[in-house]
């Protein structure tokens, strides 16, 4: 994917000014068997999956880690009819979200959370992911 680094540096920014947060965050861009066992020894989740976030303890100098399969976030993109960059952008948001706090396990709180993506991203110049569920 060309100018990987760029893009991502652009949804970190995005995303830590729309939450008004700062810091630093290391991004690990790794294909499906490195995901797979990152998920599987943190996670107890045997499966490749597209974004891991791992938050630094509080008072940390940094917002912790993401680790991103390129491999699955390709095969994403390509079933639901999105570009890579697009999909690519909106996991490097949604890893910065949890990062800070947001989570997705009640309702609720998953509204927020799109919602955040969702607004980010179209500063970013990126289509909303969400849209086909919001309009059902």
């Amino acid at each position: 994917m060309p100018r990987a680094e760029a893009l991502a540096r652009r949804a970190v920014e995005a995303a830590l000014a729309d939450q008004r947060a700062s810091g630093h965050l290391t991004l690990l861009l790794t294909d499906d068997a490195e995901i797979r066992r990152l998920n599987g020894g943190f996670r107890g989740k045997e499966k490749a999956t597209n974004v891991l976030s791992f938050p630094a303890p509080y008072g940390s100098l940094t917002l912790g880690d993401l680790a991103l399969s390129l491999g699955v976030v390709k095969r994403e993109a390509a079933s639901e009819g999105r570009s890579v960059s697009a999909h690519y952008a909106h996991l490097i948001v949604h890893g910065v979200l949890h990062l800070l706090g947001h989570d997705h396990l009640v309702a609720g709180e998953a509204v927020v959370m799109e919602r955040a993506e969702a607004r980010i991203l179209r500063r970013l110049g990126l289509p909303n992911p969400w849209r086909t569920r919001w309009a059902a």
